[in-house]
């Protein structure tokens, strides 16, 4: 494959070499570039040698030093598309006349080592996991059962079950491994997790950790598999299973490398863990110690106040919008807050998602629309602002699920509309108005 170069940099190695936008790239020192990873891994060296179609070119640059060429998409081609129907899945959930890259499944092992998603390994070939390994790519793998004939069903896919072969080759390799499991009840629960967790931590310390979630269902699931949710008993039977796993794998190794989201210790009305128990939190993204995060962040957000600052007397009027999930933690921060800023008053509304259903409870998923509906009652006594998380929001843009942007939500409620990150430093910061 050759890719065509749609500019250079100016003044990078690739241009002082006098490669020009428009010159196509066959290979980098012998070995062929097909995609961002080959061109990423060969482009590394200090010494290069760039076939181009009618011509080659010797790069001399720094180790690790961009090359400084540029392509039509990052990838160099086209994201490889999900190949599963799987039963749970969330997009098949969505309702229709949403925008388009809503729609799209991914399931492409180079955005699984470039930007941390997770992969299912039904788009693998031979060749690709030989590349995998030969690169030392870590890897985050959607398991959901080592059972191959369970993870058939559930995929839709019937070559789900064989390519599970792939994950204990590249554990065999040495390959870094996190991985997760979406647990559904009465399908991939109770002796299967057993089966699951117990053929993942075999595979320690290859398989570095294992995230465990609960089903997500929304209300648009006609013509669809029927599912239950977890409630307070079958979470708490989850729960039990993976704690178990998780303090047999510390007892042995030190590390729990067994983890639940923090959604089955709020379904299970559990207490939180303590901050240490996340450990290095490989698993942040996927729910797990956000909260204990928030809080530790947030604690010592305030202490570092006490300690570096007194505490001042300004008047501050404001409010967070956040989802059933959060609302509680958010409550309890916002108390021990009031107690070193007595005068700065915060309103957390808890937002019910409306638009997919009460069953989703996450605030990454609340849309403009359940903002404006559920707070236009309260709009005199937002104060000078709304705090939301930027989860909330399309990555680097003000658009909300529902197409409606920040600046309707401001116009609706008359509030300012601020984004905070799931960080608790940036949350102090943001209530303070620093």
């Amino acid at each position: 494959m050759s890719v065509e170069i749609m500019s250079v940099i100016p003044r990078s190695p690739a241009d002082n070499a006098g490669i020009k936008a428009g010159d196509t790239l066959v290979s980098i020192n012998g070995n062929e570039i097909n995609d961002v990873l080959d061109y990423q891994f060969y482009a590394d060296d200090a010494k290069l040698e760039i076939r181009l179609i009618r011509r080659t070119v010797k790069v001399k640059k720094k180790d690790y030093e961009d090359l400084g060429l540029e392509f039509e998409t990052y990838l160099m081609d086209k994201k490889q598309h999900c190949r599963n129907n799987c039963i749970f899945c969330f997009i098949n959930q969505m309702p229709k006349g949403m925008r388009e890259t809503l729609y799209f499944k991914d399931d492409d092992s180079r955005l699984s080592f470039l930007q941390g998603n997770y992969i299912t390994m039904t788009n693998l070939s031979d060749s690709d996991v030989d590349r995998i390994i030969k690169m030392k790519l870590p890897m985050n793998i959607s398991v959901h059962t080592t059972n191959p004939e369970l993870r058939a069903q559930m995929t839709c896919n019937p070559n789900a079950g064989k390519c599970l072969q792939y994950l204990y080759k590249m554990a065999g390799a040495g390959i870094e491994l996190n991985t997760q499991i979406v647990l559904v009840p009465d399908f991939n629960d109770g002796k299967e997790l057993e089966r699951t967790l117990n053929d993942l931590c075999n595979l320690y310390p290859a398989v570095k950790s294992i995230a465990i979630v609960p089903v997500g269902l929304t209300k648009f699931r006609e013509n669809l598999p029927k599912l239950k949710t977890f409630d307070k008993q079958s979470a708490t039977e989850a729960l039990k299973t993976i704690e178990l796993f998780g303090d047999m794998m510390y007892e042995k190794y030190h590390t729990r490398v067994v983890y639940p989201s923090d959604e089955f210790f709020l379904l299970a009305e559990k207490p939180m863990p303590d901050y240490e128990y996340y450990e290095e939190f490989d698993q942040f993204e996927n729910g797990v110690g956000m909260c204990a995060s928030l809080q530790k962040e947030f604690i010592d957000a305030l202490a570092d106040k006490r300690d570096y600052e007194e505490t001042d007397g300004k008047e501050r009027r404001l409010s967070v919008a956040t989802g059933v999930l959060a609302a509680p933690l958010l409550k309890s921060l916002v108390g021990m807050m009031e107690n070193d800023f007595p005068k700065t008053r915060v309103n957390v509304y808890t937002i019910r998602n409306d638009f997919f259903g009460e069953t989703v409870t996450v605030a990454g998923l609340i849309t403009a629309g359940d903002i404006i509906n559920q707070l236009t009652p309260y709009k005199n006594e937002l104060g000078d602002r709304l705090l939301i998380t930027e989860n909330m929001l399309k990555s680097g843009c003000d658009i909300f699920l529902d197409d409606k942007t920040v600046a309707e939500v401001e116009n609706a409620l008359s509030v300012k509309l601020v984004t905070v990150p799931t960080d608790g430093y940036a949350l102090l910061d943001a209530i303070l108005g620093e």
